[in-house]
C-alpha cells in the first residue's frame, strides 16, 4: 500500500516538474544523431524546455543535478507506429468481451504509455485503437496527468467492409449479428462519399492522424489476403480529406499493389511495407513518403505461429510475410526513402520496442548511425515536430534519455535505458 502510495504521488508530481531546473550531467551527449557525439557536458533544462548545453559537468544553482557520468545522453526516441490500448500476446476478438469495455482500454493504454516512456520513447504515435479510449490516454498523458511519452492518435482506423479493420469479418454471423452495424468499427466506409465522411468525423473527434487499411493484415481472421482493399478512388478519397483537415495520412500496406496505390494517392507514410517492390521504393522516394517497417512485429507473430491463437487464415499470411522480414526496409533505405521508426507494439511487448533499432540494422541493413537517426529524427520529420523534438538543440523540449554504451555505433546500447525525461518530466523507472 505504501509503494502504491509512492508511484501515485510520484506520477502527480511530474505535472508540476517541469517548472524545476534541471542539469542532466552525461558523459557522452548527442545532440543530433547525424552529427558526432560531444563529450562530457551538462544540459540545463528549465521550464520543460532546453535552455543550453555546457561543457563539462556543471550544477548551476538551484538545478536538480541528474548524474549521468557514466551514461550516454542523447534524444528521446519517437515510435510511429504503436496500440498502446491493445496487450501482446492476446487473440484479437479478446478485445471484444466484457471485461475490455473502452474505459478498462484506456486504463490499459496508460500502462503501456509508461512502459513506453521507460524504454526510451518520449514521442508515440498510436495508430489504431478505439477513438475515445486513446484520446483519453492521450490526453491524460500529455496534460501530465500520468507519465509517459508525448501521444499522438489515429482513432479508429479506415477499413472495407471485410478488410483488416472490419473486426466482424472473422466472427461467426451468429456473433456478429449480435453487434451494431458498423461491424464493430464506426471507420468501416464504402465509396467516396462514405469514406470522406468518416475521415470528418475522425477529425472533428480530435484525432491527431488518420489511419487506413489500403491492403489486409496479417493478423486479422479475414480470407481477403494481403493486397489492395480500398479503391484508388477511395484512398484519393481518404487521404485528399484528411489534408483538407489538416491532418497527415497513414497506410497499413503489405501488398506491393496496394502500397503503390496509397503512395500514389498521396499518403504520408506507408506502414508495414513487406512487399515493397523497386517500383513502389521509387515513388516513395519521388513522392517524399516516410516508411515505418514494424520488424519487431514480425517477432512478436513468430511468437504466435502454432500456438493456436490465430486463425488458419492469419497463419498462412504470417508465415509468407515473415519470408520477406527486413527485405521492405533495405530496398527503401537503399533507394533512399525518409525512415520513421515504427514497431507495432503490442504485435511485441510495448517494453522491448527499443530492440527495433537493432533490427533495423541486422534485418534492414541500416548502419547503426542511420537507424539512430530513423529512432530519433524520422518520426519528429514525419509527424511536423522536428521543431520541437527529436534533437538536443536548445528551446527544443527536455525530450531526452540516457543509455549506457554508444548507440551511434551499438543499436543495442538503446535497450539499455537508464533515466528518460519527457516535455522536462523526469519519468519514474520503476
Amino acid at each position: 500500500m505504501y509503494r502504491a502510495a509512492l508511484l501515485v504521488a510520484a506520477l502527480l508530481a511530474s505535472t508540476s516538474a517541469n517548472a524545476e531546473t534541471y542539469a542532466i550531467q552525461a558523459g557522452r551527449l548527442i545532440v543530433d544523431a547525424s552529427q558526432p557525439a560531444r563529450g562530457p557536458s551538462t544540459v540545463i533544462v528549465e521550464n520543460g524546455r532546453i535552455s543550453r548545453i555546457e561543457d563539462g559537468a556543471t550544477a548551476p544553482a538551484g538545478a536538480t543535478v541528474i548524474d549521468m557520468r557514466s551514461k550516454t545522453v542523447m534524444p528521446g526516441m519517437t515510435d510511429v507506429h504503436v496500440h498502446l490500448t491493445s496487450n501482446s500476446g492476446e487473440p484479437w476478438y479478446l478485445g471484444f468481451t466484457q471485461k475490455y469495455s473502452n474505459p478498462y482500454a484506456a486504463t490499459v493504454g496508460l500502462t503501456h504509455a509508461l512502459e513506453m516512456a521507460r524504454a526510451g520513447f518520449t514521442t508515440v504515435r498510436d495508430l489504431g485503437g478505439d477513438t475515445s479510449a486513446v484520446i483519453a490516454v492521450r490526453n491524460a498523458v500529455n496534460e501530465g496527468r500520468f507519465a509517459g511519452p508525448r501521444i499522438k492518435v489515429s482513432g479508429n482506423a479506415l477499413s472495407i467492409i471485410g478488410g483488416h479493420g472490419d473486426a466482424a469479418a472473422g466472427m461467426a454471423p451468429e456473433i456478429a449479428a449480435a453487434f451494431d452495424e458498423a461491424h464493430l468499427s464506426p471507420a468501416v466506409c464504402t465509396g467516396v462519399q462514405q469514406c470522406g465522411e468518416a475521415v470528418r468525423k475522425l477529425a472533428a473527434q480530435g484525432v491527431d492522424v488518420i489511419k487506413l487499411h489500403s491492403t489486409g493484415g496479417v493478423l486479422d481472421s479475414g480470407a481477403l489476403g494481403l493486397e489492395q482493399h480500398f479503391t484508388n478512388e477511395e484512398m484519393k478519397a481518404i487521404i485528399d480529406m484528411a489534408h483538407a483537415m489538416h491532418l497527415k495520412a497513414a497506410a497499413h500496406a503489405h501488398g506491393e499493389r496496394g502500397i503503390e496505390a496509397a503512395v500514389n494517392a498521396g499518403v504520408d507514410s506507408i506502414e508495414h511495407g513487406t512487399f515493397l517492390s523497386e517500383a513502389g521504393a521509387k515513388a516513395m522516394k519521388a513522392h517524399g513518403t516516410y516508411y515505418s517497417a514494424t520488424l519487431l512485429a514480425f517477432s512478436g507473430v513468430n511468437r504466435l505461429l502454432g500456438t493456436g491463437k490465430l486463425s488458419p487464415e492469419s497463419e498462412a499470411k504470417a508465415r509468407l510475410a515473415i519470408v520477406t522480414w527486413g527485405k521492405g526496409l533495405n530496398l527503401a533505405y537503399r533507394t533512399g526513402v525518409k525512415i520513421a521508426l515504427g514497431t507495432d507494439s503490442a504485435v511485441a511487448p510495448h517494453k522491448e520496442a527499443a530492440q527495433e533499432v537493432g533490427l533495423m540494422v541486422s534485418k534492414g541493413g541500416m548502419s547503426p548511425q542511420d537507424a539512430l537517426i530513423a529512432a530519433t529524427k524520422g518520426g519528429p520529420g514525419l509527424m511536423g515536430l522536428e521543431n520541437e523534438t527529436g534533437t538536443l538543440d536548445p528551446g527544443k523540449s527536455a525530450d531526452l534519455i540516457a543509455v549506457d554504451g554508444d548507440p551511434l555505433t551499438d543499436p543495442a546500447a538503446v535497450t539499455r535505458v537508464a533515466y528518460v525525461m519527457v516535455m522536462g518530466r523526469p519519468i519514474p523507472m520503476q
